[in-house]
């Protein structure tokens, strides 16, 4: 038999698992339903690409129904390696209750460190303390502040869930996990995948050298415009962190109150013409 021939052979048989389509080698022995009824053989199936997509579905089920009712909420990033006697955890706690007395729930990592500190100092005000925590070889596990949490397994879900219930983010001083999710932030608001919240850094002087390179470096040659570096506001003033979030929360409710009245006059307008 030439290859041709053993190839048109295979095809005569085939195998349908749900919508997929498998012939010649790729033929597996058995029924689904007898491979998830038989309770012996291998675990590897629970490991592969097609069980992870049910894994990924599950995360955010689990993240949008936990979520789902929060208040407006703020986002507040930092350093997991931040100690409890550094000045930056004491201006965590007093952030995270500046922004629960101002009537706003507080998501972080769930981490240890500067994550600790908002949770904290949310709780301890009285206000709605989130923790997403991460699957990690190292650290971590909730700490004792987050009032209500979830852990993800995918980074990507777990950052969807910090920009979606989001009015705004706050940025403590940070390692790479902090500037990754800093950066990710400002390429939402820059191309008008969000729309457009506080992105605030909290320590002038540790952020002095990152804005200095983006000014620098980033502005001069041309890689980003003067108009990017707008969408970044660097204080060491708890004040005047919760004033930017009270205004832009203000300011989105508006333009939402005005969007809303425009569509209703519009369907007036129509209702009137058909008439």
């Amino acid at each position: 038999m030439t290859p041709a021939d053993k190839r048109t052979d295979e095809h005569r048989t085939e195998q349908h698992r749900g919508p997929a389509l498998m012939r010649g080698d790729q033929i597996k022995s058995g029924t689904t339903d007898q491979r998830l009824l038989d309770s012996r053989g291998p675990s590897d199936w629970v490991h592969t690409d097609p069980w992870r997509v049910m894994r990924i579905q599950s995360e955010f089920v689990e993240g949008f129904g936990l979520l789902a009712e929060l208040p407006a909420a703020v986002s507040v990033f930092g350093s997991a390696r931040t100690p409890r006697d550094h000045p930056d955890y004491a201006a965590g706690m007093a952030i995270g209750a500046a922004l629960a007395k101002a009537g706003f729930a507080v998501i972080t990592g769930g981490g240890p460190g500067a994550m600790e500190a908002a949770n904290r100092g949310a709780s301890e005000a009285g206000g709605v303390s989130v923790g997403l925590g991460i699957e990690l070889p190292f650290e971590q596990g909730l700490n004792d502040w987050v009032d209500l949490g979830v852990n993800f397994r995918y980074f990507f879900a777990r950052k969807t869930m910090f920009v979606k219930y989001a009015q705004a983010f706050v940025i403590m001083p940070g390692g790479f996990g902090t500037l990754d999710e800093m950066f990710e932030a400002l390429t939402l608001v820059q191309t008008n995948k969000v729309t457009r919240f506080p992105v605030i850094l909290y320590g002038t002087k540790y952020w002095q050298g990152l804005l200095d390179w983006i000014r620098n470096s980033m502005l001069a040659e041309g890689k980003v415009g003067e108009a990017d570096l707008e969408l970044l506001t660097v204080t060491d003033d708890v004040d005047e962190i919760v004033a930017r979030v009270v205004a832009s929360a203000g300011a989105r409710s508006e333009q939402a109150a005005a969007e809303g009245r425009a569509v209703a006059e519009a369907s007036r307008a129509a209702v009137h013409d058909g008439e």
